[in-house]
């Protein structure tokens, strides 16, 4: 039950679709957030659209529009592939596979906790 288009952001992704340069449409705008003066007087945030899926994405992650640039491409292109393959996609897979993991260590975590509760009743039952 993993919203797909929010599964992208993963790095190790690697048989994603291409996106072609005539298929995207830049914009740089100012950022928001914090930053003061640095970021309410440079446009340094990249807002990149899929124009056939309509998806947009927007980084303002760092202060360089180039750096910027290159990761908004690595998101949009995560989430178009997302958007045409859905549950068959790479992204989707690693997310599900990283949602199991944690799942997991969370199911372990809680058992060494009862375990402990289990020693320290036990060590005080030998006191008395």
């Amino acid at each position: 039950s993993v919203p797909l288009l929010q599964a992208a952001r993963k790095r190790n992704s690697l048989n994603l679709l291409e996106l072609s340069e005539a298929e995207l449409e830049e914009q740089f705008v100012r950022g928001d957030g914090p930053g003061g003066q640095a970021t309410n007087k440079t446009n340094n945030c990249v807002v990149l659209k899929h124009i056939p899926s309509g998806i947009v994405v927007k980084c303002h992650q760092t202060r360089s529009v180039e750096k910027n640039r290159k990761i908004a491409r690595e998101i949009l292109q995560e989430k178009v592939d997302l958007f045409y393959k859905g549950e068959d996609s790479d992204v989707f897979k690693e997310k599900k596979a990283s949602e199991k993991q944690k799942q997991e260590k969370k199911r372990r975590a809680k058992e060494n906790l009862e375990r402990k509760k289990l020693f320290k009743e036990m060590q005080q039952l030998e006191k008395e």
